[in-house]
């Protein structure tokens, strides 16, 4: 079942931070975060209580799946796949949510946010290294190239989300605006991922 607009405003408050749920209303005096900075419901303006270090961890893992829009067992799978890699677990997770096709379009500025690039994925308006890729799960990896279906190429949300967001594309990535062309340069490393989450508390949370 779809999220409704006010409850990605309600995730986002839940969270205390932006998630990036809704786009271009994220960027702007609308944003949930913005009007209402206090935890969602009845008692969400009162005391804060002291959260233990489990709900700390939890918050944080929760957070994570939020933003990048992932359940529980593919997130699973993720945690997994980081811990077999060399290197620091908790940020192998995080790169490994980085390069998903769906992230990867969202960060190339070709849409709005995580939700409406995992809808073009899905309807195939994505091809990487020329052939079309309809798996928001797709893992990229360097040298790989993604552009935009010829035929998808005037898609009002896409052009819309070009012309407005102007987000930083990070520095693993580069974008050829003339074609709508990009290409991955090199795997993300913790230094140009802005997720604003603490990942080795996630790694905490599942070794318990």
């Amino acid at each position: 079942m779809p999220i409704s607009g006010d409850a990605r405003c309600r995730q986002c408050r839940r969270e205390g931070v932006k998630l990036y749920l809704k786009g271009t209303r994220c960027y702007s005096k609308k944003c949930g975060i913005e009007r209402r900075n206090y935890a969602p419901g009845m008692h969400g303006q009162g005391m804060q209580k002291k959260m233990t270090e489990y709900a700390t961890q939890l918050r944080e893992k929760q957070k994570m799946k939020r933003t990048y829009r992932v359940m529980e067992k593919p997130f699973r799978n993720y945690l997994a796949e980081a811990e077999r890699r060399r290197g620091v677990t908790g940020e192998n997770l995080l790169a490994l949510l980085e390069v998903r096709l769906d992230n990867t379009v969202y960060r190339l500025n070709l849409a709005s946010s995580r939700a409406q690039a995992r809808q073009f994925v899905t309807h195939r308006h994505f091809m990487v290294n020329g052939k079309r890729v309809n798996i928001p799960s797709f893992l990229v990896k360097p040298g790989d190239v993604i552009t935009v279906h010829d035929n998808s190429r005037k898609l009002a949300p896409m052009l819309a989300s070009l012309s407005g967001m102007g987000r930083h594309i990070p520095d693993w990535l580069s974008f050829d605006a003339s074609t709508l062309t990009g290409k991955v340069v090199s795997l993300p490393t913790r230094d140009l991922i802005d997720t604003d989450v603490e990942e080795q508390l996630i790694v905490e949370y599942y070794s318990r």
